[in-house]
């Protein structure tokens, strides 16, 4: 069995509900959801929209949206012991987001042990709450993803890797394609049946440590 690495998806994966969806129903003007849908029609890129949805928050209102972000969500069952089972393996386990630092970072600093988060950053010191893209496409992806997890996973791939994908919406299906194995839930399920793209459903963390089991062979 090749080395297996875990490219785990955040909101809506390891949270039960989109933090932005989230905040955006809370906190966003008139406008807003009709971004969301060119996003998921991809009418426009993942970047355009999120950076269009922030610009429309005051950056007055910081400290109440991260309050927010920290008392609604919801961690999906298993996440610390599915953090536990990969560690004791020596599977490293990389959070790779299409959110942003701002609410990402407390939100999970509870858990671990974790390789490393890529996410999108932000910038207070205007008005309104600008999105930033550390994590931008390289020269294979033309999506304009924001973050871009199909980069991500290029930078980060060792020779002989297998890699696997977990994670549930439109930010995932690049990254499910380029992947050895997916655990998929929701939009990215219903994709990945219908492309073909070898795949088992999740709804917990225990799900997928029982999925990593059979898939590679190490019982725990």
């Amino acid at each position: 069995m090749r080395q297996p690495v875990i490219f785990c998806d955040f909101d809506g994966t390891v949270t039960e509900k989109d933090n932005i969806i989230a905040i955006m129903n809370e906190y966003g003007p008139e406008g807003w959801d009709e971004i969301k849908e060119a996003v998921l029609d991809r009418t426009i890129s993942i970047r355009e929209g999120v950076g269009k949805m922030f610009s429309l928050l005051p950056v007055t209102q910081k400290a109440e949206i991260i309050d927010f972000a920290v008392q609604n969500a919801r961690i999906r069952p298993g996440f610390q012991d599915f953090l536990d089972y990969a560690s004791e393996e020596g599977i490293p386990v990389y959070i790779v987001s299409g959110g942003i630092d701002f609410f990402i970072e407390p939100i999970i600093q509870q858990f671990g042990p974790i390789a490393d988060i890529y996410c999108n950053s932000s910038d207070f010191s205007a008005k309104t709450i600008k999105i930033e893209w550390p994590n931008s496409c390289d020269e294979q992806c033309s999506n304009d993803c924001g973050c871009c997890k199909p980069s991500i996973m290029r930078k980060l791939e060792q020779s002989g890797a297998y890699k696997i994908v977990i994670g549930d919406s439109v930010t995932d299906l690049e990254a499910a394609k380029q992947a050895d194995f997916v655990l998929a839930r929701d939009y990215l399920k219903d994709k990945c049946e219908e492309w073909e793209i070898r795949h088992l459903p999740f709804e917990t963390f225990y799900d997928c440590i029982d999925a990593l089991k059979t898939e590679t062979g190490v019982k725990g």
